[in-house]
């Protein structure tokens, strides 16, 4: 009796050139993490060499309201988080409601026309943010300021007085809000549609409802792919320089009023406006700066990956 040998039938070819594709993916994928790596650590070490001397320059290089590097950085970073929390508050909700319509509720003929025109958000520059939300966003925004102070202002959030052009930490932080949109709904979009449709045919085959399904099966199996996007959209605003500096309207140092004139200003912001004084000592003051940034964003999106990676750990036991 004669056997029929893979060499025969044409499998070892075959299986050879599934090999060496994977070789060379799994090299090119190495290099490009890699090259990330060495990014990061390049970034990292310039800000470092340049912007340690900033740490203990002359008093008259951080402004009249400081006299310490911490006492000029720490309203800068107060700032930065501020903007980036209310653009969270704001979007992500709304980012994980359009990644549900589009993933379960609506159908695909109007599913692909939302998500083609929230991608679309993430391709316009950060300048044009910027310009739409001071001419456009910004005097829109004051009647609203006026009623939060008339029947909100016992709030600290909505004290007197407001901001009669609108130029508040609370319009940076529309802005923002939907300038990380397109992110957070991308990713989210497609991690809910990874959901296994064995899982939510069960539940739905158990009685519930879809909105019931949504919350047994999609929202747990995500919970990973959620706070990654999430971590992403803190990122972006975190790092924002063009939108805040033509939108905020900065005066204050640590203030809870959001619609007022004393608006704390971001580190991003703040260089922008300030680079171009040029000087070797501002320089470095600002240079050190965003060396706090960096670390800033890098604990958040490490925190963020530590939380996922728990989320995940949790699911898989």
């Amino acid at each position: 009796m004669t056997t029929t040998t893979e060499e025969e039938v044409g499998l070892t070819p075959t299986r050879s050139k599934r090999q060496v594709g994977d070789v060379v993916f799994a090299r090119i994928a190495l290099v490009a993490g890699l090259a990330i790596m060495v990014a990061l650590a390049g970034v990292f070490i310039f800000l470092a060499i340049e912007g340690i001397p900033g740490f203990t320059q002359d008093a008259r290089f951080y402004g009249p309201d400081a006299t310490t590097f911490l006492g000029y950085v720490g309203p800068l970073v107060y700032g930065t988080v501020l903007a980036a929390v209310l653009a969270l508050i704001l979007a992500v909700p709304l980012a994980f409601a359009i990644a549900l319509v589009i993933s379960h509720y609506a159908p695909r003929w109007l599913a692909g026309p939302i998500a083609y025109v929230i991608d679309l958000l993430a391709a316009l520059p950060s300048v044009v943010f910027g310009l739409w939300g001071i001419d456009v966003l910004a005097p829109k925004l004051v009647p609203l300021f006026v009623w939060l102070e008339e029947n909100a202002g016992f709030l600290p959030f909505f004290a007197d007085p407001v901001n009669p052009a609108g130029t508040t930490i609370l319009t940076a932080g529309v802005v923002l809000a939907i300038m990380i949109l397109p992110i957070i709904t991308a990713i989210s979009r497609e991690v809910f549609a990874q959901t296994p449709k064995l899982h939510q045919e069960a539940a739905l085959a158990l009685g519930a409802t879809r909105w019931e399904m949504i919350r047994m099966t999609v929202f747990p199996y995500s919970r990973s792919g959620m706070i990654s996007s999430v971590m992403l959209g803190l990122g972006r605003a975190l790092g924002e320089t063009m939108a805040v500096a033509m939108v905020l309207a900065p005066g204050g140092l640590y203030t809870l009023n959001l619609i007022g004139n004393e608006n704390p200003n971001s580190i991003a912001g703040n260089i922008a406006r300030r680079y171009k004084e040029g000087t070797p000592g501002t320089v470095a003051v600002l240079i050190a700066t965003g060396l706090v940034l960096f670390l800033v964003t890098f604990l958040v999106n490490f925190a963020g990956r530590w939380i996922a990676g728990r989320a995940e750990r949790k699911m898989n036991r």
